[in-house]
């Protein structure tokens, strides 16, 4: 049986703006029945934090800290908390709500589509699974998260080796498409990550952070073999082929679709009005 081809895009390190913006763009085109389904890779330059669109930057976030660090900065159009983008391979997906193999519920929906991202990291050599929350306490913290850092808590069908968070992903829904976003961590700096959120005080900072080491770790403090972009690049792809039955084709970008998306990326994604509407 002939499987299907979605479009393949790895569009390199690129600033937080413009990721939200290409993100968005190809939504919207794959909402207008230009382009079929696509999986697209990218990485961040400069570092940079992205928040949820729920989340209250000048209230969780410290934005001098940010500033400090010289990192770029983001709201998402996806839900969630705070993200640091630097030592990661982020993967999104684009596909309509109607696709015959997408559950119209959100939390099967990202199960299915996360089931790509369980086989590359099979190819990594990785005994990753789907951890599901199955205490009140588990399942109340997704309600109410006690944290603004997004690896600091467990979430349906959330990807981990070794009980412990190894790839944090983020949903949304808007006009018949899902756009489901996350990263897969490489390698990440904890003293960095804990040092752009605000705390009620330093004590509770610490013992946040000391608790994060038993819930989230990177791929290169647990693989035989150090991971890099290109190679985590490689598996991630073979494993959405596998996981989702499909074939990835390269997209090749028109000028006119590069400006649009830079377009984008100014007007909307680098501007205040945007990153601390809420």
């Amino acid at each position: 049986m002939k499987k299907e081809i979605w479009r393949f895009v790895d569009s390199g390190r690129q600033t937080a703006e413009f990721n939200m913006a290409m993100d968005e763009a190809l939504l919207e085109w794959h909402s207008e029945g230009k382009i079929p389904p696509v999986i697209r890779f990218y990485g961040w330059e400069p570092a940079a934090l992205s928040i949820g669109y729920f989340q209250k930057a000048t209230k969780e976030i410290d934005l001098e800290a940010v500033k400090r660090h010289g990192l770029g900065f983001v709201r998402r159009p996806t839900g969630g908390r705070g993200v640091l983008h630097e030592h990661e391979l982020t993967y999104s997906v684009i596909v309509t709500e109607e696709h015959p193999n997408m559950p119209a519920g959100v939390t099967e929906a990202y199960r299915v589509i996360s089931e790509g991202i369980l086989k590359g990291f099979h190819h990594l050599g990785l005994e990753a699974y789907f951890a599901v929350p199955r205490t009140e306490e588990e399942k109340d913290s997704l309600k109410n998260p006690r944290s603004s850092v997004c690896f600091d808590a467990p979430s349906w069908y959330e990807l981990v080796v070794e009980g412990r968070k190894v790839a944090g992903s983020a949903q949304t829904r808007q006009k018949g498409v899902i756009l489901q976003h996350g990263s897969i961590l490489l390698d990440l700096d904890e003293d960095k990550l804990f040092s752009l959120f605000t705390y009620s005080n330093e004590r509770v900072k610490e013992r946040m952070q000391r608790a994060f080491k038993n819930k989230a770790v990177a791929i290169n403090d647990i693989s035989p073999n150090r991971v890099t972009y290109d190679m985590a690049g490689e598996a991630f792809r073979k494993g959405f082929e596998e996981g989702l039955g499909i074939e990835l084709e390269p997209y090749e970008f028109t000028a006119e679709e590069l400006a649009y998306i830079e377009r984008l990326a100014k007007e909307k994604y680098a501007s205040d009005e945007w990153n601390f509407k809420r």
